[in-house]
Order: C-alpha cells, then sequence, then structure tokens
C-alpha cells in the first residue's frame, strides 16, 4: 500500500528561464500561468525542453532545478528501498521513536492488501500483542516494554513522511522502480507520469 497526497511542483518558471541562459535565447519564451496559476509551457520553451531532456544529463540540468513536494505513506519495508536514493531528496517523517505508543494500533497502520488469510491472522495476533505491550508501557513507562514495540514493529507498519525532490531524481528513480516487483512502486511510477510535463521532463516519451 502507498499513498501520495499533497503533490506541489515548483520553480518550473525558473527552472525553464536559466534552460534559456546559455543561449541568451530568453525573448523566445513563450510560457506563462493559466487561470488556476498554473505555469504552462508555450509551445518553444516545450520544443526546447524536450530536446535538452533527450539531450543527456549534462544539458537537462534545468530539471534538477523543478521541485516537487510530496506527503507519502508507505510501509516501512518501501521506505528502506526508497532510502537508496539519498541524492537531492529531503524527508521529514512521523516519529516512531517517539510517538509509536501514542494511539492504539489497528490494522489499517500495516499494509495488508497482499497477505494470505494465513498472514493476515498472524498480523492480527501481532497487533494484538503489540497493543498489549502499549498499554503496559503507558501504564508503568517501562523501558523493557518500549523496546518490545520498537523492536516488534513489523515491516509492514505504514510511515507517513514529507519528502522534496527534484525532477532528475525521479529521472533516477523512475529508471531503476518501473519493472520492480513491488506494487508500490508501481504505484509510485505511475504519480510520476502524471506530474506536470512528466512525460516530456521526466519518462523523455514524447
Amino acid at each position: 500500500m502507498i499513498i501520495l497526497e499533497r503533490t506541489a511542483v515548483m520553480n518550473l518558471e525558473n527552472a525553464m528561464r536559466g534552460a534559456r541562459n546559455p543561449m541568451n535565447s530568453w525573448a523566445r519564451m513563450d510560457s506563462g500561468y493559466d487561470q488556476e496559476g498554473n505555469y504552462c509551457l508555450g509551445p518553444n520553451d516545450l520544443d526546447l525542453a524536450k530536446r535538452l531532456r533527450k539531450a543527456g544529463s549534462d544539458h537537462r540540468k534545468f530539471i534538477r532545478q523543478i521541485f516537487v513536494s510530496v506527503d507519502i505513506t508507505a510501509p516501512i519495508y518501501w521506505w528502506k528501498e526508497y532510502d537508496t536514493y539519498k541524492v537531492a531528496t529531503v524527508a521529514n517523517s512521523t516519529s516512531t521513536m517517539h510517538k509509536l505508543h501514542s494511539r492504539p494500533f489497528e490494522l489499517e497502520d500495516f499494509s495488508h492488501d497482499h497477505l494470505t488469510p494465513r498472514g493476515l491472522e498472524a498480523l492480527e495476533n501481532l497487533i494484538g500483542t503489540l497493543e498489549e505491550i502499549r498499554l503496559s508501557y503507558i501504564k508503568d513507562k517501562k523501558k523493557e516494554d518500549w523496546y518490545d514495540l520498537i523492536q516488534l514493529l513489523p515491516s509492514s507498519y505504514n510511515q507517513m513522511r514529507t519528502c522534496t525532490m527534484n525532477y532528475e531524481t525521479l529521472v533516477n528513480i523512475y529508471c531503476g522502480r518501473k519493472n520492480h516487483k513491488l506494487e508500490e512502486w508501481h504505484e509510485f511510477c505511475r504519480w510520476i507520469e502524471g506530474l506536470p510535463y512528466g512525460e516530456e521532463l521526466i519518462l523523455g516519451t514524447d
């Protein structure tokens, strides 16, 4: 399971202006804002953007200046793979260290969409055990209960992080994960495809 919410794409205008700096071709800029406040690339700018994208990473430096912010809720097993992308990414997460015990454990706190009936039963039993330990920790504040919570927490536990990255990073993620066995990566790649000018500037397919 993965949920991507509150997506914001920023700095497209400045990135596009910078793309024209090498040839001093600012007079050919034909982009602008629509009535909803979205920056839309005109034919001249879009043509240049696509040519630079396809020319390779040395020529498409401008897409490193297009920033994306998104709230992602995903299981810990997915975050462990996402964390391999340390270049040009920032993330602020909800805290398991400080807030894990703050509310009751529920089934929906865990990714279980692909579990077999046997696996689901095992998870439900573990959730019951975690809840017992949580209540014991709240009552007595014993450190051993806190360690039990942390060390028993399965990798299917969902965590939300606010993430910031740029289009160049998304090129690398898309190329590396589009054929991954995890369904979460397929959903993430579909989100990439739906970003403004995602096909032209990230996928390079148009």
